[in-house]
Formats: structure tokens, C-alpha cells, sequence
């Protein structure tokens, strides 16, 4: 199987030029399953609610309807950040266009400062997909700090981890989410934006350094902090089901879930 991330740097307020962005790039990809950061079609530094509303969509829209076009017709999975709008809901959300077609959304559970102005909490859990036979989870940038957020995927055969991503806070995420493959032997595809935004007097910088980690924790692809472009690796994602550590350890089966306080 082969995966991949696109990182960028998406203009805030210009859903329709991200969207155009991300279009063209997707459709001169080669993989089987792409990610993008998270909020990239809106951007991600927020004022005033009333821009979380204006910039969100609901599902079905243009957006989920150009990225099942583009899925479709490439024979491609493709996982991406976005604001849905949901009622009168807002939720940072994450959504999962299979190459057939079909549409799955990830609510994000663990939002992070501000966004909790502007944002829901995730309403949904943490679901798994199936993509050509392979099991999908979803996480939405903040909730790498939770490893019960990826050991709650991965008990459920989760074997890669989608990770749309606005990392403000430099090298944490891609510390954490290696331990993360290693602690559940599952691969990790953490696809973080680059650039800036400046809005008032508030101005996010954003870390880069998008990455792809192996069931042992190794980086198969790293993206660099400032760089643009679309990375991708073979992957087995059969590796992913073997949680073993020795002959006489098991990640799963030695859980001792008597004693745990959770």
C-alpha cells in the first residue's frame, strides 16, 4: 500500500483556492491513501465564531463532492481536515473519502486552547474504516497527547493512523507519535501544515516536519519544517498486526486492564 501526505500552507478565509490547491496536487498523486492538515480547506486561526460558520460546510458540499470526484477517478483514499457545519453545530472534524466513494467523518475529541471557542467537542468516538482491506483510524492533531485515544483505535485493528495536523508547538508531535507506533506496532501518517498566519494581533506559526513512522517507530518519510509537497512510501500494513515484542510478550494480551486507572 502506498501513503502519503500533502503539506502546505493553507490561506485562510479562501476555502475555494485551498480547495483548488489541494486539487490540483491530489490529482497528479501515486498513492492508495493521502492526508492533509487539519482545517485546510479554512484555515485554522480564528477571531470571531462567526467565521467558524461561514467558513464551515456541511457534508454533503463542494467540498466533499470534489474530493469524491477526485477519489474515484484516482483509485485513492484521501483523509483531510475540515470545519463541518452540523446543525448549528460547528466540529473540527476530519473526513475520509474511499476510492468508491464513500464519505466518513472523524469529530475531533480533544480540542486544543481556543478552538473550544469556536468548536464541539467530538460526538462520535474514535470509529475505524476499512480502505482496500486495510483498517483506518483517524485522529485530529491535539489528541496525539492522549495515548488512549490511539490505543482505543488500535485495539479496534486499527493498523494505520491518519493524523490531519496544525502543530503550533514544535516537535512535539512527531516525538509522540512515534512512540504512539510503537506502543500499539501500527504505522502513523501525521500530515501538519506549514507557514504562518497572521490575523490582528494574534500570529500562529506553524511546525512542518509532516512524517510517516513504522510499526517500530522509525520515520520512512519526513517532510522538511518550511517545505511543500506531496510525500509518499510503500508500506506492508500486515506488519501492523503483529503485536508482539518477544515470543513470550504481547502489546495486547499482557494489558492488565485489573489494575489500570483509566
Amino acid at each position: 500500500m502506498k501513503v502519503g501526505f500533502y503539506q502546505f500552507s493553507p490561506v485562510f478565509g479562501e476555502p475555494q483556492k485551498n480547495l483548488e490547491t489541494i486539487a490540483a496536487q491530489l490529482l497528479k498523486c501515486d498513492a492508495d491513501l493521502v492526508v492533509l492538515p487539519e482545517l485546510a480547506f479554512s484555515g485554522y486561526l480564528f477571531i470571531e465564531k462567526k467565521e467558524v460558520f461561514t467558513l464551515s460546510e456541511a457534508i454533503p458540499g463542494a467540498i466533499s463532492n470534489k474530493l469524491k470526484e477526485i477519489a474515484i477517478k484516482k483509485d485513492m483514499a484521501i483523509v483531510t481536515g475540515f470545519a463541518e457545519l452540523a446543525g448549528d453545530k460547528v466540529y473540527n472534524s476530519a473526513l475520509l473519502v474511499t476510492p468508491e466513494g464513500n464519505i466518513n467523518i472523524y469529530r475531533k475529541n480533544h480540542l486544543f486552547h481556543e478552538e473550544k471557542l469556536f468548536f464541539e467537542p467530538g460526538d462520535s468516538g474514535f470509529p475505524v474504516f476499512t480502505v482496500k482491506g486495510v483498517k483506518i483510524g483517524i485522529l485530529v492533531c491535539f489528541d496525539h497527547f492522549f495515548p488512549e485515544a490511539a490505543r482505543s483505535l488500535a485495539l479496534q485493528g486499527a493498523q494505520v493512523i491518519c493524523h490531519p495536523s496544525n502543530l503550533v508547538i514544535p516537535q512535539k508531535a512527531q516525538i509522540t507519535t512515534r512512540a504512539r507506533s510503537i506502543e500499539n506496532k501500527i504505522f502513523w501518517i501525521l500530515a501538519n501544515r506549514t507557514g504562518s498566519e497572521i490575523r490582528g494581533e494574534k500570529k500562529f506559526t506553524y511546525s512542518g516536519l509532516s512524517q510517516i513512522s513504522d510499526p517500530e517507530g522509525r520515520i520512512m518519510v519526513q517532510a522538511g519544517e518550511f517545505e511543500e509537497g506531496f510525500f509518499a512510501v510503500d508500506i506492508n500494513p500486515e506488519l501492523a498486526k503483529n503485536k508482539s515484542i518477544t515470543p513470550l510478550c504481547s502489546l495486547f494480551e499482557d494489558r492488565r486492564t485489573d489494575i489500570y486507572l483509566l
